[in-house]
């Protein structure tokens, strides 16, 4: 995917205040608005440019966009061309407010280039489905924020305490991107799915004339972890077999997510892409995940003359082992 630079399409350097956005979208709009442009590409000039806009004119949108464009020319200097792939939840920790997710200029989701899509469309329907109605007693309240949050994996099995860290960012008074940060102190409660939404009360934008602030919705992903990974309720862990315990089988001693230690039994006769499954020790909850166990073989180094030896009577324990057309 290609990285889209939104200052180049809309003409205005990156650090353009509200005001020059403004302008330069009006600009263009009257330029490419496929009602009076005579351009033939005016339509899809006109979709980029409202793309641009949507985030440019959004702070938290256009600091969340910096960062990622700032990880994005890195990854360019390191030689990975112009296939740009957000690293995962590159989002993680960026607080959104409940804005209309076109940015008021009559986007539909089928308008959106996959690169916006991919980087801000789920957060956008998500706020678009908790955004307050336009009525009058309900334009008072403080709009609803959105953020997602990482956590370890071992939180979901006992529940923590954490304080987080979010970004954000407003304009100040000459209309310049400012980034900001706040600390909030957070209860996650034991069970917590990935995707799930904690609900703090009163933590989003500020109510007007008295009335309450809008809540702070924070969605969980676990932090990416080669000691395992969760799918719902179920936990699935790599378990590295010697050689001898593939092949014989026996009691092996296990740490799990949870912070226990299991005694399991490896059958006779590792298989690849086997897995064992202990039942309910996943994601607690009323109907608790499992957790499964996925075996490969992990091989000892032969660095040592004795330990090369061991291999060349292994080999010759099996002369008519053939490793690549077992299977086949």
């Amino acid at each position: 995917m290609e990285f889209k630079d939104y200052y180049q399409i809309l003409g205005v350097p990156r650090d353009a205040t509200a005001a020059d956005i403004k302008a330069a979208y009006r600009k263009l709009a009257r330029r490419y608005h496929p009602d009076v442009s005579k351009e033939s590409d005016a339509a899809t000039r006109m979709a980029e440019v409202n793309e641009a806009n949507t985030v440019l004119s959004d702070p938290e949108k256009r600091a969340a966009y910096d960062a990622l464009g700032r990880q994005a020319a890195q990854q360019r200097q390191h030689g990975a061309g112009a296939d740009f792939h957000p690293p995962p939840h590159w989002d993680a920790g960026f607080e959104f407010t409940g804005a209309a997710p076109n940015g008021g200029h009559g986007m539909d989701d089928a308008q959106f280039s996959d690169f916006f899509e991919q980087l801000f469309g789920q957060a956008a329907r998500a706020r678009r489905t908790g955004t307050q109605s336009a009525g009058a007693a309900a334009a008072q309240r403080g709009r609803d924020s959105h953020a997602r949050i990482e956590l370890d994996l071992p939180d979901a099995y006992h529940g923590a305490e954490r304080t987080l860290t979010l970004r954000g960012a407003r304009l100040d008074a000459g209309g310049h991107l400012v980034n900001e940060e706040r600390q909030l102190q957070v209860s996650i409660p034991k069970g917590v799915r990935e995707g799930q939404l904690i609900r703090l009360a009163g933590q989003g934008g500020p109510g007007l004339g008295g009335a309450p602030a809008g809540d702070l919705f924070l969605e969980v992903q676990f932090k990416p972890d080669a000691r395992w990974r969760a799918e719902d309720r179920d936990v699935y862990q790599p378990l590295a077999l010697a050689p001898w315990e593939a092949a014989l089988g026996g009691p092996v001693q296990v740490q799990t997510p949870g912070g226990a230690t299991v005694e399991v039994t490896i059958p006779a006769g590792w298989k690849p892409g086997r897995k064992l499954r202990l039942k309910e020790r996943g994601i607690t909850a009323a109907t608790p995940g499992d957790l499964y166990l996925e075996l490969h073989v992990a091989l000892p180094p032969a660095t040592t003359e004795a330990q090369r030896a061991a291999y060349r009577a292994l080999a010759q324990a099996f002369p008519h082992f053939q490793p690549r057309t077992q299977g086949a």
